[in-house]
């Protein structure tokens, strides 16, 4: 059953699936904080019940802010023979290592987002160009008007699933540990948070390439930022 929260755009649906019943200081509600967990990455994780065994399958997104479009060869097979089966995709980004005096409190600094629903394979060419041009814009801002497009044969080998936002839960950790006011202050140990930090490298030329050939813009202002 579903319970509607007020602020329709502004804030997620609870649901029984996304209601959080465990830390849930660390859960949102807010929207906002679900599009900025997804626009800080590009990869998911898609659970699936495939031939009768759940699988949690690594693979590339893309997020309009409505519809989640992702690469689903496997999971499409499983919806052609169990149309209308539901699958959770998580995305997950770690940004440091929470370290406090007792091994019992130490954790992690994190945003995650976790997505329910049944996604649908995108057949529509027109809807699964706009569907590959947002998942190759979220790996590679400025690649889609650089590299050449997908003809017709390509689009037709390619399996592109579109999942609704409309189910999501959202849960961030932030800050220090949570044992600075407890008993185990006294011990005069160390503790704090070890952060986290990803950044693009600089591009590394196909081999293949001719040595006149520059790195465009768009993928060489990369190099040194934050890759989440």
């Amino acid at each position: 059953m579903t319970e509607s929260i007020p602020t329709p755009g502004r804030t997620l649906t609870e649901t029984d699936r996304t209601r959080h019943r465990r830390l849930r200081e660390q859960g949102s509600l807010d929207r906002t904080e679900l599009d900025a967990v997804l626009a800080a990455g590009f990869v998911c994780h898609l659970g699936v019940t495939v031939d009768g065994t759940v699988r949690v399958v690594p693979t590339v997104y893309g997020s309009d802010g409505t519809t989640l479009y992702f690469h689903g060869s496997v999971a499409s097979r499983s919806l052609v023979s169990s149309p209308g089966a539901d699958v959770c995709v998580t995305v997950t980004h770690v940004d440091g290592l929470v370290l406090a005096r007792s091994v019992f409190e130490h954790g992690i600094n994190y945003r995650s987002a976790m997505i329910y629903g049944v996604p649908r394979p995108v057949t529509d060419d027109e809807e699964k160009l706009a569907g590959l041009r947002c998942l190759t814009e979220q790996c590679a801002p400025g690649q889609w008007d650089y590299a050449r497009r997908p003809h017709r044969k390509e689009l037709a080998a390619t399996a592109l699933l579109a999942l609704s936002l409309d189910e999501a839960s959202v849960k961030i950790r932030t800050g220090a540990p949570d044992d600075g006011d407890g008993p185990d202050a006294a011990l005069g140990l160390w503790a704090g948070v070890l952060p986290l930090r990803t950044t693009w490298g600089a591009p590394t030329p196909d081999p293949a390439l001719g040595t006149d050939l520059p790195v465009p813009p768009h993928i060489a202002a990369r190099t040194d930022t934050p890759a989440s």
